[in-house]
């Protein structure tokens, strides 16, 4: 059994007291900036918690062996979902209450034809735009992603004690069940939490924009928290060859967001429509450096490291592109929030980054929390000496 060490434990602690100290002092200074700031970082671990749970329900649809070794830690980072979903309704209803003004279609009286604040754009959309259904949408997105990891993590430990295949039956319909209402409500997610923020903007590529994002830093979150207790002197099963397949899914899922934010930036910038490109030129004219720093981050570091057979192999390769991935790809949630809500008046300072650690060792201490309740490497799973033999 893992255990949790005491400095790892320091740490997490250390880490949530610099948020708590950002936090306050965010909130006391620019409650205004303070909001998404703590929307931006909720959601960039509430995301990689979401595609955990996703990774969990693919290998048993695919009936993968290989990602055998990775399953329980899938299912530790499965863990953070519930408080990050109630932190993530907090800031829906704060906003409803007009503590925040991150969603601007909220404003009262934009809807109203008889008000000074109505806009007609906005109102054409108010039946998919009005808090009854989009708070009802938002508790379906949290709720059936988090009963669905509750679910899986029971018939995992089930199957632990009990074998046979009854519960790897269960697992895999489950599975089929959940990927389907993933693909649904990702994207939903996405146009909700995120998209609707511009409010007069919209892409059909945003949800697959969104979820490969989400791929990218659940792949390298998984990778790295295998590695780190490979290190630790666990998981003793894993090897270079299922990390080498861990660093082809981050290759692989890093060309398939370039390939996303390309096509939807040369298809919105070259088409040149008003109420489109807007979007672009927000982030254009406000946060050009960031803009770019964070697309050639997220595309030609995984390409130029991973490229390789050997450099997928290798723990401290990996380790190294998994932190400039995760600071690249909470950029580019920076990017996808902050913009709509502060305009010009932003930076990157004492908050954000006091937030991002916060809840970084907020993450940290509920996953390893959580890794400590069943063995690493799952008992009676029917692919289990599979995994342990797998070479490439």
């Amino acid at each position: 059994m893992y255990t949790v060490s005491k400095n790892t434990k320091l740490i997490s602690y250390a880490l949530m007291l610099i948020g708590l100290i950002a936090v306050v002092h965010g909130f006391i200074s620019d409650a205004h900036r303070s909001w998404p700031s703590l929307m931006v970082n909720n959601y960039f671990f509430l995301a990689i918690s979401a595609f955990a749970i996703f990774f969990v329900t693919l290998q048993y649809v695919s009936e993968a062996a290989w990602a055998i070794p990775f399953k329980r830690i899938a299912e530790g980072i499965t863990s953070y979902f519930l408080i990050g979903g109630i932190i993530m309704l907090f800031i829906i209803i704060a906003g409803k209450l007009h503590w925040n003004h991150i969603w601007h279609w909220m404003v009262d009286g934009i809807m109203d034809p008889n008000h000074k604040y109505y806009d007609p754009i906005i109102a054409g959309k108010q039946a998919y735009l009005n808090f009854p259904f989009f708070f009802i949408r938002a508790l379906a997105y949290i709720f059936g992603w988090w009963y669905a990891s509750k679910r899986l993590i029971a018939l995992s430990r089930k199957e632990d004690i009990e074998g046979g295949l009854s519960n790897y039956k269960k697992s895999i319909t489950l599975s089929a069940i959940f990927i389907v209402f993933f693909g649904y409500s990702s994207s939903m997610m996405a146009w909700d939490w995120i998209m609707s923020i511009d409010t007069h903007w919209f892409s059909t590529l945003f949800g697959w924009f969104v979820f490969s994002s989400m791929g990218v830093t659940g792949f390298t979150m998984i990778a790295m928290i295998a590695i780190y207790l490979k290190r630790k002197g666990n998981l003793e099963y894993v090897n270079e060859n299922h990390i080498h397949d861990l660093g082809k899914w981050i290759f692989s899922f890093s060309i398939l967001w370039t390939y996303m934010w390309f096509s939807q930036f040369m298809l919105i910038w070259y088409s040149n429509i008003p109420e489109e490109v807007t979007y672009y030129m927000a982030r254009w004219d406000n946060y050009n450096a960031l803009f770019w720093i964070t697309s050639v981050i997220n595309f030609i570091f995984p390409l130029l490291i991973l490229m390789s057979r050997d450099s997928k192999r290798n723990f401290g390769y990996i380790m190294t592109v998994g932190v400039i991935v995760l600071i690249g790809h909470w950029c580019n949630v920076f990017l996808m929030i902050i913009p709509g809500v502060m305009k010009d008046h932003w930076y990157i300072g004492f908050t954000e980054i006091g937030m991002f650690l916060g809840f970084l060792g907020l993450f940290l201490m509920i996953v390893n929390k959580a890794l400590t309740k069943a063995p690493l490497f799952v008992k009676n799973h029917p692919f289990a000496d599979e995994s342990i033999h797998h070479h490439i």
